[in-house]
């Protein structure tokens, strides 16, 4: 389904919603970054404390899988939310961020290494 589905869809999808339910007011920037950083922290929470190794077992049962899914999605649908919001071009956005993160990151310094 991600290959037949564009942002712009998304971003519609997320705006209908808001829309329906008269939700605009309450759609600061700082509201909805908050929201951003509260849904990650749920999905961080999921894997806590757990060693890399354990996280990445833990992600293929089932239940596991289930919930990361939507929390993820409660993450990216606050992330459109903002993006709507404040009228940005997340995909120039990326594009532009992977571009300074080459530039940041060369390959021949960084490959294999974090």
């Amino acid at each position: 389904m991600d290959e037949q589905t564009t942002v712009a869809d998304l971003r519609n999808l997320v705006q209908q919603f808001v829309s329906e339910r008269q939700w605009q007011p309450y759609h600061s920037p700082k509201n909805l970054s908050s929201s951003i950083a509260i849904e990650a922290a749920e999905l961080l929470e999921i894997f806590q404390w757990m060693t890399g190794e354990q996280s990445c077992h833990a992600g293929m049962e089932p239940a596991t899988r289930q919930h990361t899914r939507e929390e993820l999605a409660d993450v990216l649908i606050y992330c459109l939310a903002l993006a709507n919001a404040l009228q940005l071009d997340i995909t120039q956005a990326i594009k532009d961020k992977m571009v300074a993160n080459a530039t940041k990151y060369p390959v021949s310094q960084v490959r294999g290494r974090l």
